[in-house]
């Protein structure tokens, strides 16, 4: 089965930067997309970015200009660069992939067990 790993979560102030990363187990032989979502307390899961075949990226509205996610298909991995964070972006950070193991055939969709970024006033 393919395991998701997140990192780099933690605490800082408005203005400030947070990367996070995001890496699958090797087992992940094929990876479609990899990306983020976030969920903070009383709010629906929100989508923040996404990297599909290792090219083009998508963003969340709340997040666009802000944050940049790239890939590295070598290590099986996503990164999330977040600047100029606002409060309104404390929440657990999710990372997901879909991907196809190894000894399968098609894709399934994959999710870590997320990070905590809490941003301070």
């Amino acid at each position: 089965q393919v395991q998701l790993v997140e990192y780099g979560g933690g605490l800082v102030q408005a203005g400030g930067s947070l990367t996070l990363s995001c890496v699958a187990s090797k087992s992940a032989v094929n990876i479609e997309d990899m990306g983020w979502y976030r969920q903070a307390p009383g709010r629906q899961r929100e989508f923040v970015a996404q990297v599909m075949h290792g090219d083009y990226a998508n963003y969340g509205d709340s997040v666009k200009g802000r944050f940049t996610a790239s890939v590295d298909m070598v290590k099986n991995a996503i990164y999330l660069q977040m600047n100029n964070l606002k409060p309104e972006d404390t929440a657990v950070y999710l990372c997901f992939a879909r991907a196809t193991p190894y000894g399968q055939r098609l894709y399934s969709d994959y999710w870590g067990q997320g990070t905590q970024v809490t941003v301070s006033s």
